[in-house]
């Protein structure tokens, strides 16, 4: 699935009204940051959620409230973010992805840094206080995510490179949504490295991956 529409139009609201899972805001603001429909249609979302905002009765805020607002960011805007490593290929691609998922990804790999579950295969637990998995994929071309189904809902936002499938092609900005009844095996397109953003309830490997993966409790 790579295009919108009504289908997410809950979504953005959700996103709008600061109601969405936290993961699943990081996947419209990074989808947003790639693709300007989507920066329309959360736009639009936002303009109705306000509309309805203006309607609602105000609340007097606690004492100091707008004083602990302006402390928040002004300690989020001068974060220390480690630089050892930054000369290394991984961390200069991640420079290039759009944020947040830039940000997050040089907290995650300075705070636990890769795994990596398969040849060519990397993956970046963000670890952002979602109710589902959020990780940042890197595939080689020509590398392959072992064959799997989903335990819920999988979505995959491609950020740098492309991926295929028995599906189709993913590209920059493209959004695929798998459920528990697809299996698949994704292989990074020749040429750039892949970068994708995924959020799951949990992958389950088929064959004999999936043996070790029972077998180990994994």
């Amino acid at each position: 699935m790579t295009e919108t529409g009504s289908h997410y139009s809950e979504l953005y609201a959700a996103y709008a009204a600061g109601t969405l899972d936290p993961g699943f805001a990081l996947l419209v603001e990074t989808q947003g940051a790639l693709r300007r429909d989507v920066r329309d249609a959360v736009a639009i979302s936002e303009a109705a959620a306000g509309v309805f905002l203006e309607a609602e009765e105000g609340v007097p805020m606690a004492a100091g409230a707008l004083d602990r607002v302006f402390a928040a960011i002004d300690a989020a805007g001068t974060a220390d973010i480690s630089r050892a490593d930054a000369a290394t290929t991984e961390i200069n691609e991640i420079e290039r992805l759009p944020e947040p998922v830039a940000k997050l990804a040089r907290e995650a790999h300075a705070r636990s840094g890769w795994k990596r579950p398969a040849r060519g295969i990397s993956r970046l637990d963000l670890n952002i206080g979602s109710d589902a998995q959020v990780e940042l994929y890197r595939i080689q071309p020509g590398a392959a995510v072992p064959r799997h189904t989903h335990g819920a809902k999988e979505y995959t936002l491609v950020l740098a490179g492309g991926y295929s499938d028995a599906t189709g092609s993913y590209g920059p900005g493209d959004l695929a949504v798998k459920g528990p009844e697809d299996t698949h095996l994704p292989v990074g397109d020749e040429g750039e490295v892949c970068y994708a953003l995924i959020i799951h309830g949990g992958l389950r490997l088929t064959g004999a991956m999936g043996i070790v993966q029972r077998l180990l409790g994994l």
